[in-house]
C-alpha cells in the first residue's frame, strides 16, 4: 500500500466521494457545492445545492441525481438542480444519500428524524429509511427501521445493497428483487467505531470511512486493512486510472450544532491500494 497523501484541501465539509468518467468528485456540505476534480488536484464547482445533506449518482444514461429536502433533483443542461422526484409523501424530513443500480433503479435513504435538535441515538436507530425510485419515477419505502443510514452501494451485479448503518456501527445487507423491492437483511460485517461511506472493491470487500479513518472490511467483519487519518472519515472512493487509488473524504468533526463553524478542515487524501474498484 502507497503513502497517504492529500489530494484536495480547504473544504468545509466533504462528503459522496464519486469516481466518475475519469475524475474524481464530492459535494461540500457547508459550501452547498458538488465539485469535480481531475487527476492533478485542479477542481471546479459543477452546481449548488441549498438542501442539508445533499448526495450524488448517475443514472446509466449520464444524469446525475442528487438527494434534496424533498427527494431527488437531477442536473439539467444549465447546470443546475431541478426536481426530479417528490418524496415527500413518504416522510417528512430530507434525504440523504442515493446509489443508482445497473439496471436504472435508484435507492434513496434517509435518518428520517429531526437532527436539528441534537442526534437522538434511541430515535435515530429505529426511524431510517430506504426507498427505490425506478427509472419511471415510481418511489415507495423498501426498508425501514434502519439505524440511520449513510452510505450505500449496490453488487455490480446488481444483486445485493449494502447500507452503513452509522448508529449501529455496521454494514447491513438486502437481496435486491427483480422488482427493485429489498429482502432477506442480514448483518454483512459488524464495525467498532462507526461508519459512513463506502466502497466494493474487484475482490467483493467494501472500504468504509469511520470516525478513525478508512478500513477495507470483508463480509462477516473482518478488517483486512485499516487506513487511520487524523481526521474523521465522511466519506471514500476508489478510482483513478487503474482503479487502485482510495480517495478518502475527511474533515475534523466537532459536533453538529457546530457544523459551518470554525476554519474549513475538509481534505481528501488518497493511498494507493492493491484491490481496484469493482468493475461498474
Amino acid at each position: 500500500m502507497g503513502e497517504l497523501t492529500t489530494f484536495l484541501s480547504d473544504l468545509a465539509m466533504g462528503e459522496s466521494a464519486r469516481w466518475h468518467d475519469g475524475r474524481f468528485w464530492c459535494s461540500d456540505w457547508v459550501a452547498g457545492e458538488i465539485l469535480v476534480a481531475g487527476p492533478d488536484g485542479s477542481r471546479h464547482v459543477v452546481t449548488r445545492s441549498t438542501s442539508f445533506p445533499f448526495c450524488f449518482d448517475w443514472l446509466p444514461d449520464g444524469t446525475m441525481l442528487a438527494t434534496s429536502s424533498t427527494g431527488l433533483e437531477r442536473l439539467n443542461a444549465n447546470r443546475t438542480l431541478e426536481p426530479h422526484v417528490d418524496l415527500t409523501g413518504l416522510i417528512a424530513g430530507g434525504w440523504n444519500e442515493v446509489v443508482v443500480a445497473p439496471n436504472g433503479n435508484s435507492y434513496v435513504n434517509a435518518p428520517n428524524f429531526d437532527m436539528s435538535q441534537g442526534f437522538d441515538f434511541e430515535v435515530g436507530s429505529k426511524s431510517g429509511v430506504v426507498a427505490l425510485v425506478t427509472p419511471a419515477g415510481d418511489a415507495r419505502l423498501v426498508a425501514d427501521t434502519v439505524a440511520f443510514p449513510n452510505g450505500m452501494a449496490v453488487t455490480p451485479d446488481g444483486t445485493t445493497l449494502i447500507v452503513a448503518e452509522s448508529f449501529a456501527s455496521r454494514l447491513s445487507a438486502w437481496d435486491i428483487e427483480s422488482d427493485g423491492s429489498l429482502s432477506n437483511h442480514r448483518i454483512w460485517a459488524p464495525l467498532e467505531h462507526g461508519v459512513d461511506g463506502v466502497a466494493i472493491d474487484a475482490e467483493g470487500a467494501v472500504w468504509c470511512a469511520t470516525p478513525k479513518g478508512c478500513q477495507r472490511v470483508r463480509e462477516g467483519g473482518e478488517v483486512a486493512q485499516d487506513i487511520p487519518t487524523d481526521l474523521f472519515g465522511f466519506s471514500c472512493a476508489l478510482g483513478g486510472t487503474a482503479g487502485r487509488t482510495l480517495f478518502i473524504v475527511a474533515a475534523e468533526w466537532r459536533g453538529f450544532e457546530n457544523i459551518g463553524q470554525g476554519p474549513r478542515t475538509g481534505v481528501v487524501y488518497t493511498v494507493d491500494v492493491e484491490v481496484p474498484a469493482a468493475p461498474s
